[in-house]
C-alpha cells in the first residue's frame, strides 16, 4: 500500500526582527533611489504607451541578419527604429516609434518597409498603436494600479484593523515602486504586459502578507502577555515553510516561462520573478515591522473574526 506523503515542516527559531531598523532603512533608501531614478531617467515606454508600429518578420531562406536589416531600414527616413531577434533565428521584430500625428503616416511606413524587405522576408504580424490610444492606455494603467491598492486597503481594514491595512499598503507600495525603479534603472521596456505583472505582484504580495497577518492575529489572541517582538517572530517562523514553498514553486514555474516562453512574455515573466522575490521580502521585513511601529492592538478576545 502507498504511504501518505508527509510534508516537511520547518521548526525554525529565526529572529527576523533583530535587524528590523536596518531592513526598514535599506528599504526606505531603495524606494527613494527608485523614485529618483524614475524622475531622472524616466521609463523606456514601449509602443503600447508611445504609439508606433510593430512588425514581426521571418526570413524565407536562412537566418535573419540584424545588421543587414538595420542597413536596409536606415535609408528609409522612417524615424527611430529598433530591431530585436524574436523567437527563432529566422525571426525579427521591427519597432518604429510614432514620429508624426498625420493620418496615414504609419500606413506609409508599413508600405515602405514591406517594399524594402518583401523579396526575402515574410511579414507575419503588424500592430499599430496611435498616440491617442497610447495616452489612454497610460491613464488606464495608472488608474488600475491605484484602484487595486485602494481596494486592498479597504479589504485589509475590514478584515483586520487599520494597523494591518497600513502595513499591507506600505509593503505593496514598496514592491511596486522598487519594481518600476528597476525597470527605469536598466531601461527595460515598459509596456502593458508590465502593468499586468504589477497587478499580479499586488495580488501575490497581498496573499503572502494576509497569511502572515492571520497567524499574527491568532498569536495575539493566544498569548496576551508575550512581548510583541517575540510574538511576531514566532508567527513568522510558523508561516515560514508555507512562504518558502509558495515562493519556490512559483519561481520554478516563472523561470520555465522565462527560459522557454519566448520573447513575447519575457518582460512579463522577468517582472514577476522580481515581484515574487521582493514580495516575499516585504511580507516578512516590511509588513510585519510596521505593525510594531503602529502599536498593533493586543486584545483580540472580543473579536469574532
Amino acid at each position: 500500500m502507498l504511504k501518505p506523503i508527509k510534508f516537511i515542516k520547518f521548526n525554525t527559531h529565526i529572529n527576523f526582527l533583530s535587524k528590523m531598523t536596518s531592513f526598514l532603512t535599506i528599504s526606505i533608501m531603495l524606494v527613494i533611489l527608485s523614485i529618483g531614478t524614475i524622475f531622472y531617467k524616466g521609463l523606456n515606454f514601449g509602443i503600447d504607451f508611445k504609439g508606433g508600429t510593430i512588425i514581426e518578420v521571418q526570413k524565407i531562406i536562412g537566418n535573419a541578419d540584424v545588421s543587414e536589416m538595420r542597413e536596409r531600414l536606415s535609408g528609409l527616413d522612417i524615424g527611430n527604429t529598433q530591431l530585436q531577434e524574436f523567437g527563432k533565428e529566422t525571426d525579427l521584430l521591427i519597432r518604429v516609434e510614432q514620429n508624426s500625428n498625420e493620418e496615414g503616416s504609419q500606413q506609409a511606413i508599413i508600405k515602405k518597409i514591406a517594399e524594402t524587405i518583401q523579396s526575402d522576408y515574410e511579414i507575419r504580424r503588424i500592430e499599430v498603436v496611435g498616440p491617442k490610444v497610447s495616452g489612454e492606455l497610460i491613464q488606464k494603467g495608472i488608474t488600475a494600479v491605484i484602484a487595486s491598492i485602494v481596494c486592498v486597503l479597504m479589504y485589509i481594514w475590514f478584515r483586520f484593523e487599520w494597523q494591518f491595512a497600513i502595513g499591507a499598503i506600505v509593503a505593496l507600495i514598496h514592491d511596486i515602486v522598487i519594481t518600476i525603479g528597476m525597470f527605469s534603472l536598466f531601461q527595460l521596456e515598459f509596456n502593458l504586459s508590465i502593468i499586468a505583472a504589477l497587478l499580479t505582484i499586488v495580488g501575490y504580495s497581498l496573499n503572502d502578507t494576509v497569511v502572515i497577518y492571520d497567524r499574527i492575529r491568532e498569536e495575539l489572541r493566544k498569548y496576551k502577555k508575550m512581548p510583541i517582538l517575540e510574538l511576531i517572530n514566532q508567527a513568522l517562523n510558523l508561516t515560514l515553510s508555507r512562504t518558502l514553498m509558495t515562493s519556490i514553486t512559483t519561481l520554478l514555474a516563472l523561470l520555465s516561462l522565462y527560459v522557454f516562453g519566448g520573447e513575447v512574455i519575457k518582460g512579463f515573466t522577468f517582472a514577476m520573478i522580481w515581484g515574487v522575490l521582493i514580495g516575499t521580502y516585504s511580507s516578512i521585513f516590511i509588513a510585519s515591522p510596521v505593525l510594531i511601529r503602529l502599536r498593533v492592538k493586543r486584545d483580540w478576545s472580543k473579536q469574532d473574526q
